[in-house]
Order: structure tokens, then sequence, then C-alpha cells
């Protein structure tokens, strides 16, 4: 038991807690694993429990590892023999096989994934007769997989709409096609086991009463279906012991329910509550910082983070005049803290909101001919949606580009299969021509000599397509970049295709999309082959990796991890907090914890950046300040504006409208802004031309005009001037 010693007094607590249900708040970097591990070590050690009679459930497959070696290490192998540890899905199917007489489903029942998953959802809705561009499998999947994980069954699908009532009946088929192959899906292993348990006093007692003690990891992020497995789990002893953070619930996305704290201390109104408090990863200040934001958040147990590591530096601030001044501050900042040896490449991370800002940060590190990692995520031009659309740009300023032609032929879906493709490529062969050409020759349509080669059902896509790409040529002689963009987009209803539901994953292929084009803005005067030859090369370079190197990835991604320098980009209000949550306020919530989890990922340096302007350059538009950097104790920051004001002092406007000002000055007092009607107000619904339905932030007189801050749906915060902008209240 030599290892109690080398606890903290809190840690110690927990560890060596009498029976009953505990509830280990844990503090970012406190020492959780260290804890959960040796509470296992400790119960098998001191208390006399079997290995047999101990439950620890944990989210993957690395963490079930490192806590089972750990505890090996502190006991022996055969201390720890029969002690059940692993993840929910894994723990689930072993309980499922030992109980498949309860079961629709055989005890060797095989378990489809992702892509069988979709597979047969895509078969239903094809065989249902349904749109499969209203009806996405994917996105129908994903409705499906949220039930299960609230534990609602087909015959309970609630129907608010007439897509709920075709998701039911998809759901419903689905299951039944599950179960005819004797398969389960991941949210099944949860679901049946938890129904199991509910439905089987039996089986319940059996299991609650083997397991004396049930253990479980990062408690912030189970989903109801998981929170009722371990509560049935732990009903016969009580001896619930959950440790997690609500402070670091930040995959709600993923159905993951902060409340389940809640439910847990209602059920257990008796639980020990614990809260580890001391930090071993950051310095003080970096703390302090993440308390300033976290304890603005609601409904959650207040705890001081404190460290022995020292106050360390303060928190530098750094304000861009654009987004390209930004990622260049990066770089150029991380190769100082290289070259002067404070660090090594790969204690540095660099962290935004969404995979999207990649782009210019990776573009900065090739530029400086410095490599860098991309955790979580493709590279930026190596996504899917980043492809098919330049495939389509290279194929517009060459046809002979075969590579590109096979890429995006068919995509979005119109029909043209793997035999149409075949004999579009031995037509071309037979006539010493390109497939493009020939495409382009089929544009004609009867008229071509081409068309009788192909079947009708097949040479009429591929004439369609053929014209398109025609079209997009004759437009490209006289267009800008942008705007051939646009018209390519358009015509094939590619946000209709990439945007397949109203999930974030969706919206950030999307994201992607619109990153692309500023880079098109970028080359408005500039001709296809410079565009094309600046994809390329960055393209080229991008395969570039190191293992020590800085780590680019998202806030999401971040957590779990810790850096020696950490630099937090994109501060701006839309971004961090992103403007998808200014209307949830449970969402504004979490878009908090995710920027606490990034400042707490930090050890020794934090960063905090963000850009005057964003939007690329030539049609940058203003940006205001993320309004979780007022939340931060001025003490703690240094830095300037580009303006030379102090940070406090350019934050501490009574009304946010002054956020978005490039220089943030005040109106002078000899010279008031002209009194002028407002047709605008806070709240009002408005429509632009270009950008769609938005939602007015603020709205003032400025220079003879009205002024408004628009927040739109499509590209985030705007600042137009009513006399110039079209807007159209709704």
């Amino acid at each position: 038991m030599d290892f109690l010693n080398k606890l903290n007094p809190q840690q110690r607590k927990a560890v060596t807690a009498a029976d009953g249900p505990v509830l280990v708040v844990a503090g970012p970097g406190s020492g959780k694993t260290r804890v959960l591990t040796q509470r296992i070590a400790y119960l098998i050690a001191s208390e006399g429990v079997r290995p047999w009679q101990i439950l620890a459930v944990t989210f993957t497959n690395k963490a079930a590892k490192e806590m089972d070696s750990r505890v090996k290490a502190m006991l022996n192998e055969q201390a720890t023999e029969g002690m059940m540890l692993g993840t929910f899905h894994s723990i689930c199917a072993r309980i499922l096989r030992r109980e498949s007489d309860h079961l629709p489903l055989e005890s060797n029942f095989v378990i489809f994934d992702a892509d069988d998953q979709e597979r047969i959802v895509k078969t239903i809705i094809k065989e249902f007769n349904l749109n499969d561009k209203l009806y996405r499998a994917n996105s129908v999947h994903a409705s499906i997989s949220r039930a299960k994980n609230e534990l609602i069954l087909p015959d309970d699908f609630p129907i608010n709409t007439y897509r709920d009532e075709v998701v039911k009946r998809v759901y419903t088929e689905y299951q039944k096609r599950l179960i005819a192959s004797n398969a389960v899906d991941f949210d099944d292993l949860l679901v049946y086991t938890a129904r199991l348990l509910e439905e089987n006093p039996a089986v319940r007692d059996k299991y609650a009463q083997r397991f004396r003690h049930v253990l479980v990891d990062e408690f912030q992020d189970t989903n109801l279906a998981q929170y009722a497995l371990v509560k049935h789990l732990a009903s016969h002893h009580k001896n619930i012991f959950c440790v997690g953070d609500p402070d670091q619930s930040v995959y709600g996305w993923r159905g993951a329910d902060y409340r389940n704290v809640r439910r847990f201390e209602q059920d257990f109104p008796d639980a020990q509550v614990i809260l580890l408090e001391e930090n071993y990863r950051s310095r003080q200040n970096i703390l302090d910082a993440a308390m300033g934001v976290i304890d603005r958040a609601r409904n959650r147990h207040k705890k001081r983070l404190f460290t022995d590591r020292g106050v360390g530096e303060k928190i530098m601030f750094y304000e861009a005049r654009d987004d390209y001044g930004e990622a260049a501050f990066v770089v150029d900042t991380i190769a100082e803290l290289v070259l002067s040896k404070q660090f090594e490449p790969g204690e540095c991370a660099v962290m935004y909101r969404t995979n999207a800002m990649s782009r210019l940060l990776e573009e900065a590190f090739l530029q400086a001919r410095l490599p860098y990692k991309l955790v979580g995520a493709q590279r930026f031009y190596g996504r899917r949606e980043v492809k098919d659309v330049i495939s389509f740009i290279r194929l517009v300023h060459n046809p002979a580009d075969e590579a590109s032609l096979g890429r995006i032929i068919n995509v979005p879906p119109r029909g043209i299969g793997e035999k149409t493709l075949t004999t579009l490529h031995m037509v071309a062969r037979q006539n010493g021509m390109t497939p493009g050409a020939v495409l382009l020759d089929l544009a004609h349509g009867s008229d071509s000599p081409f068309y009788k080669s192909f079947t009708g059902r097949a040479a009429l896509p591929l004439a369609d397509f053929g014209g398109m790409l025609a079209n997009w040529r004759a437009l490209a002689t006289a267009a800008t970049i942008p705007e051939l963009f646009d018209h390519i987009l358009k015509d094939i209803n590619y946000k209709e295709y990439i945007v397949e539901d109203e999930s974030d994953e969706s919206k950030e292929r999307w994201d992607n999309v619109q990153e692309l084009k500023r880079l098109a803005m970028e080359y408005s005067t500039g001709t296809l082959d410079e565009f094309l030859e600046h994809v390329a090369l960055v393209a080229d370079q991008d395969t570039i990796t190191d293992a020590n190197a800085p780590t680019l990835l998202t806030l999401h991604a971040a957590k779990g991890l810790e850096f020696g320098a950490v630099f937090i980009v994109g501060l701006d209000d839309g971004i961090i907090p992103h403007s998808r949550s200014f209307d949830e306020v449970e969402q504004m919530e979490e878009e908090r914890r995710l920027f606490y989890v990034g400042i707490t990922r930090a050890k020794d340096k934090l960063y905090l950046l963000r850009a005057l302007q964003r939007g690329g350059r030539g049609m940058a538009e203003d940006t205001y300040p993320s309004r979780f950097l007022e939340d931060i104790p001025a003490d703690l920051l240094v830095g300037k504006t580009r303006t030379g004001r102090s940070i406090r002092q350019s934050y501490s406007s009574p009304s946010r409208s002054s956020y978005g000002d490039t220089r943030w000055s005040m109106p002078s007092p000899s010279k008031p802004a002209p009194v002028i009607q407002n047709q605008f107000k806070a709240g009002t619904r408005v429509r632009h031309p270009l950008w769609g339905e938005g939602m007015v932030l603020d709205s003032r007189a400025q220079d003879n005009d009205e002024i408004v801050d628009v927040v739109f749906e499509s590209v985030g915060i705007k600042r137009l001037a009513a006399s110039l902008a079209n807007l159209k209240i709704i």
C-alpha cells in the first residue's frame, strides 16, 4: 500500500472512500486516472474485494488498457484475474453473449460497423421509394442512433414532423433486418443491455450482486443509456464510484449528457462528493484564467484549481490585423520557442474551433518549411469535399485531366456508373480523343457522332454533364475564379449534396468548401493557372510529416491531451463561441466549457489570438472579440491591441456594438454621430440577397448611415451599411 503515500489528501480521500456512492469531481490535470486505478488496487489489496467483484468502465480501448496495466503494475497479474475492465461496448457485448436466451439473437451475433449500418439504411430508403436526397442514409441513421442513446425504441419514436414519421418507418425496418441477420450495431449493445437489466430482475440481480463495486471513468461523457446501465449494475450494493468533470463535457453532439451528474446526485442523495482541485499540469496563471472563464457557467460544482508548479508567465494575447497575420504569428512564435530551446516542436499545439480553420495555419507552416502534425482530421487539401471542388475546377481548366474526371463525373450522383465510364474511355481511345473531349462533344446531344455509342440511359447523363462542362469553360473565359466557383457549385447542387443533415460534421464539410472559396477570392484578378498552381504546390507539400512537430487540432480533439505551449486561435464571436450557439443557452454553455478545456491543455505557456478582420485578402470583414475574453482577469493577460490600447480598455465599452470597430475608438464628444431614424432593431429577422436569412445583433447611426451588425446562418457575423446592404425585414 506504499502507493497511498504518494497521493495528495483529496486523492487519498477518494481512493480510500468508504462503501456507498461516490462522485469524484476531478479538475483537469488532477490525476483522475491515478485515483481510479489506485481505487481498484486499494479495494483488492486492502478491502478484500475479489477482482471478479469489480467492474470498471471507460470510453476508449486505450484508456482501458492503460488502467489495466497500471493496476497490474501495482499488484500483479494473478491478483487482478477475473476483473471486468473495459469499454462500455465491450462489457455490454460480453453480457449479451452470456444472456442471449433473453434476446431475439443468438449468442454468436455479429456487430455491424458504420459502413454496414449505413448500407442497410440506404437499402431500406431505396426500397421504400424515398427521395435519397431528402432522406440521406447517414442522416437517417444519425436520428436512429440518437434515439437509441436515449433508450427510445421504434415503437416509442416520437413523431412531430413528417420526417419523424419516415425515420420511424426506417428505424422499424432497420431493427428487423439487424435481427434477421443475427446482428447488432454499436448502439444496440448499450440498448439491449440496459433493457435486459430493466426488464429482467433476475438477470439484473445476478450482475448487481456480483459487482460489489462499479467504477466509471469520464462520467460527464456518458449518455442516458450508459447511465441507466451503471445504475442498474450498482443497484444491489450501491457502491458506484464515478469520476468526471462536468466542466469538461464537450461532446453533446455525440449524445453525451453532462446532466447525468445531476441525475447521479438525485438518484444517490447520500453520495460523497470529493473535489480533486490540485492540478499537476499547468502554471497557476493558466489555471486562474481557466477558472475566470468557467466560473461564469451555470449550475456547476464550484472548485478552485491550484498547483505547486508556480505562478508562471502571464498569458499572451495577440490581436492580428487579419487571419493571415494570426497564422504567421503562430508559426513565427513557435519557431522562436524552438530556436531558443524553450520547447521541443512536439510540445507546441495550435487549437481552433473548426477543421476549416486549419488551412491558413497549414499553409503558414508549409511556407516557413516547418513540419506539423494534424490530429483528428484529414489535411485540408486531402478532405473529400475540397478535392471534389478542386477536381471540378481542374477539369474546366483542362478537360483532358482524366484523374479529375474520374473523381467527379458522378459527383453528386447523376447515374453515371462504372460501366458507362468504361465505355466512355473505350470510345475515346477508339477515336484518338480524351474522355473529356468526347464529353464536350456529347453536349450536342443526339447530333454528336458518339451519342449512339451509349445506351439511352447512359447517354443522357453524359450529355447533360458535357453540357455543364462546356458552359463552365465558356464562363471561365470571362468570369472571375470566385464566380466560376459559385456557378459550378450551384449547377451541381453541391451544398445540398454535402450538407446531408444538421450535424456538425455536415456543416464542417460545407465550412471547408467555403474556406476554399476564400482562397479563390484572393485570385479574383488572377488566372486559373495561378490558382491551380498554388493549390497543387501546397497540396504536394502537405504530405510533409515529422514525429517531433507542432500539433494542429480542434478544441474538441484536444480533450485529454497536454502541451507545453498552447496557441488558441480564432477568439472572435461567431467562432469561439460558434455562431450556431448564439440562440441556444445549452450550446453556449458547451462552447464555454470547450474554451475552458483548451486553456487547461497548456502546461507552461498560453497564447490567445484573434484577428481584427477575417475572410481573406480583398474581402475581409471586421470581427468581434470573443465574449469569453472578458471573463479572463485583466491582470493575467499581457499584450496590446493593434491600436496600442490596453486589452481591457478595448473590451470595456458598455455596448458590444463597439467590438467590431477596426479602431475601437470612441466617438469624439465634439463630433457626435448624426441622428437618423434606425430601421433595424436587435432581434429583427432580415434577409440579404447573397447571404440569406439572419438576425440583427445591433444597429447604430454612423457617418450619415445606419450600421447594422447581423449574424447570418450561412456566413456568421457581418457588419453592413444599411444604405448599401439591401436588407429586407422578414
